[in-house]
């Protein structure tokens, strides 16, 4: 009882480095953020970003539909059973087994000299094994069993987010469509009045072919535009279906002009907080821990491995004599196993651990500073994209003036339609880029809401009993 319970003492420690968290560059403030504070747009879940309530029934839809996500769901339950399993050696494990036979020269089916005669053999037994994790082997592997779990369920947690982003991604994309589809659409329509125009007056011997054919070719150019936005229209809808979890059909959504903007100020949010929220970083962090819990567990099967056995049944060469006490049998041991010669087996396998906890740790810190450049890339699109939206709307709104002169110009005689042409010539383009920039605008504050991890904290899922 005194080795068992030495044993049992020197059980308390574990071969192996314990983890400690790297040091990672992270800068006290985002590259490009106007002012640093403590809140962070990330804190904010999704229904408080996305208002629209379309697209809220629709991202509502994607998270219960989408099967990305039903898989990561998947995968994380496949997990977290491989982690309790990983935890169950700890335990003593408990048998039964039991044999009934009959033959000669056999007792319980073994080759056993009985000088030629016949007989019955059975037995009933009880068994019971445990290995003592002396050095810390069992506790290791349960250890990266565990951090896989929690590094399977923060992917799951990254496909949420990113579902979220690609729900509301695509369905401003859609708008946008929808808003350029129009003004294509307004001047077809435009251009196809001047061509009429211009034909009459050719009829009428005013005008030369020559004003007929430009106004005829801005009428093509601008109605060749037309099949193409169509299309985007389409693939964007089967995008969306596909994400929803259903086949592809069309989409509801809002006119761009009903939907608000996000106010110009949005907190980033401290950089040491985004270690805590992103879920590629959590996931890359429990990924390092179980590297380095494998250093340990292979460190531990170098040295030898003790256990404690016993088995508890009756056995007997006759089914009859089970209700006697001569049946029963009982054992009580310790065992000890160790290796002698592997061929540099075990050794080559710690020192592959190591190298693995060296990769982990390389893929931590690339991910940490992926996820710093994803927020600053998200913060300088959103300023420079409402500067050329300011702009396009300044042109926009000079070219909708010089349309409506250069007409009232023609009308009264003072320029020829070449004017009229002219400014509608510059003026559709520029309300698409207009629409183009202002939806880019709001993509780039979805950017930055998933590169901040939003919508969801870092909290643990609890570990099955």
């Amino acid at each position: 009882m005194s080795l068992a319970a030495g044993l049992l003492i020197a059980g308390g420690c574990a071969l192996g480095p314990d983890y400690q968290r790297p040091e990672v560059a992270s800068p006290p403030s985002y590259r490009f953020e106007s002012g640093a504070g403590t809140n962070s747009f990330g804190d904010l879940g999704w229904r408080e970003v996305f208002t629209d309530p379309v697209l809220q029934e629709l991202i509502g839809t994607a998270l219960t539909n989408n099967y990305d996500l039903r898989q990561a769901v998947a995968r994380v339950e496949q997990a977290r059973n491989l982690a309790v399993a990983a935890r169950a050696p700890l335990m003593p494990q408990v048998g039964y087994g039991g044999n009934v036979g009959r033959g000669r020269n056999a007792i319980l089916n073994a080759p056993t000299p009985t000088g030629g005669v016949t007989e019955g053999s059975a037995s009933a037994t009880l068994s019971a094994t445990w290995e003592l994790d002396v050095w810390g082997r069992i506790r290791r592997l349960s250890q990266a069993a565990r951090a896989q779990y929690l590094a399977t369920d923060e992917a799951r947690r990254a496909v949420t987010i990113s579902l979220v982003g690609q729900v509301a991604t695509a369905y401003f994309q859609l708008m946008q469509y929808d808003r350029e589809l129009q003004i294509q659409r307004d001047a077809t329509n435009a251009y196809m009045g001047s061509y009429r125009i211009f034909d009459q007056r050719r009829i009428n011997g005013v005008a030369s072919k020559l004003e007929t054919d430009r106004a005829l070719a801005a009428f093509s150019s601008a109605a060749a535009a037309i099949p193409t936005l169509e299309l985007s229209v389409a693939l964007t809808e089967n995008q969306i279906s596909v994400l929803l979890g259903q086949a592809p059909g069309p989409v509801s959504r809002r006119p761009l002009d009903d939907t608000v903007d996000w106010p110009m100020d949005i907190p980033a949010g401290l950089p040491s907080a985004l270690l805590q929220r992103r879920p590629d970083v959590a996931a890359s962090e429990q990924s390092l821990i179980a590297a380095n819990a494998n250093i340990g567990a292979n460190l531990a099967a170098m040295f030898p491995q003790f256990g404690l056995t016993a088995f508890l049944g009756k056995v007997s060469p006759e089914l009859s004599a089970f209700t006697g006490g001569t049946a029963n049998a009982w054992n009580v041991g310790a065992t000890l196993a160790g290796p002698l010669f592997q061929g540099g087996a075990l050794r080559a396998q710690y020192r592959a651990a190591k190298a693995q906890f060296e990769e982990s740790l390389a893929s931590y810190q690339q991910t940490v500073l992926t996820a710093l450049q994803d927020v600053s890339n998200a913060l300088i699109s959103r300023e420079k994209y409402a500067t050329a939206r300011e702009a396009n709307q300044d042109a926009v709104v000079s070219l909708t003036s010089s349309v409506e002169l250069a007409t009232q110009r023609y009308l009264n005689g003072k320029s020829s339609y070449y004017e009229v042409l002219q400014a509608q010539q510059e003026l559709y383009p520029s309300q698409r880029a207009e629409v183009q920039a202002r939806v880019n605008e709001r993509l780039s504050v979805i950017q930055l809401y998933v590169a901040l991890g939003g919508g969801w904290t870092n909290t643990a899922p609890a570990m099955a009993k």
